[in-house]
């Protein structure tokens, strides 16, 4: 019994001593990698040459009528790529066209009809100060007439008509004044109509901009300066909004992402000098600066416990080519293409001869 432990313990014992082993010798090898990437302030990541994509997509459902552009193709900003059939919005401009003339008709008809309430209005107010005039001198006239009669020298019969002429007048006066309020209410009534014929000539020309902005979206231009990267769609096709139709890259916008362990990555800061070195062009370094660091680790563990464990950390970085020197190779820009970010991890440190880079921005 005693011999059957001993062997189980021995069995344990040296199970403990091969994981231990593995243990050194994964830790040993990871150095060297580091050390191996680390010489001189420098170390090395593997990546691919990558750009931002971008969709020429459709802003509104339609046909293809043409594509001005094959893949391949080395674009500018603003160059028309696509054209699409605007049929359809040639009738919807012509009917909106012709819905502003008949609104700005309107308007001058309400300009014209609030003219002419204005008119009426002060031919009313004419008329009630001749109307006043008129009550006034019924009212001298009867109070001479009723003079007169106590006198003897009037007889009744004058000043009863003297009195129905005052009446009379009072009668036609308040009639004018009435006329002239309504003259009034004429002219804001006139007024009311101008600001809606007004307003109609606002939605008219606004859905005459509307149908020139869709006319205009359905030629699809290339926002930026890139190469077209492959067709998605062909002439003739229908598309509904949103539909792709080009996939273009941004050959201002080109960079390497890489990996590198974590020791590396949290000493790097943003615009730290880096080399590219492609497969396909080993002699000819490119210069980059570092533009983005990740914030959290992209491979395993997720949770780390032991110094070891955090070793095996690599955080993604981007290296971005300068703008100004792809403008000038924009023929010899091209992705996917893989190759080596050298990150120069000590700023005095000068780039050795292999890596110094002929190009300048």
């Amino acid at each position: 019994m005693s011999t059957k432990r001993s062997f189980s313990l021995n069995r344990i014992i040296t199970a403990i001593l091969i994981v231990a082993v593995l243990c050194i010798a994964a830790w040993w090898g990871r150095q060297q990698y580091i050390n191996s990437n680390h010489e001189a302030g420098f170390i090395k990541g593997n990546g691919r040459i990558e750009a931002t994509e971008i969709d020429i997509s459709t802003k509104l459902s339609g046909r293809i009528s043409d594509i001005l552009v094959n893949e391949g193709d080395f674009i500018r900003a603003g160059q028309t790529l696509v054209k699409m059939d605007i049929d359809s919005l040639i009738a919807q401009q012509d009917e909106a066209a012709a819905s502003l003339h008949q609104t700005e008709t309107n308007v001058a008809a309400a300009e014209a009809q609030v003219a002419l309430r204005k008119s009426d209005a002060t031919a009313a107010q004419a008329l009630v100060a001749q109307r006043e005039a008129e009550l006034d001198a019924a009212k001298r006239r009867l109070v001479r007439s009723e003079t007169l009669s106590r006198e003897g020298a009037a007889s009744v019969q004058e000043v009863d008509d003297d009195r129905a002429a005052v009446l009379g007048a009072q009668a036609a006066l308040a009639a004018t004044r009435a006329q002239a309020e309504a003259a009034v209410a004429a002219i804001k009534a006139a007024e009311a109509q101008l600001i809606g014929a007004t307003a109609a000539v606002k939605a008219a020309t606004a859905s005459v901009a509307k149908v020139e902005v869709d006319i205009r979206d359905n030629e699809l231009k290339s926002p930026r300066d890139g190469r077209v990267q492959f067709r998605v769609a062909q002439p003739g096709e229908v598309l509904g909004a949103g539909g792709r139709v080009l996939n273009v890259i941004d050959l201002s916008d080109v960079y390497m992402t890489f990996f590198l362990p974590s020791e590396a990555a949290g000493r790097l800061a943003l615009g730290t000098e880096v080399r590219l070195v492609l497969d396909a062009a080993p002699d000819i370094p490119i210069p980059a600066t570092v533009s983005f660091v990740s914030s959290t680790a992209q491979f395993t563990p997720k949770t780390v416990e032991t110094a070891s464990e955090r070793q095996k950390l690599m955080f993604r970085i981007k290296a971005q080519i300068p703008p100004a020197l792809l403008h000038k190779h924009l023929e010899h820009v091209k992705t996917g293409l893989p190759g080596e970010a050298w990150v120069k991890l000590d700023p005095k440190t000068k780039w050795p001869a292999q890596l110094s880079s002929r190009f300048t921005e």
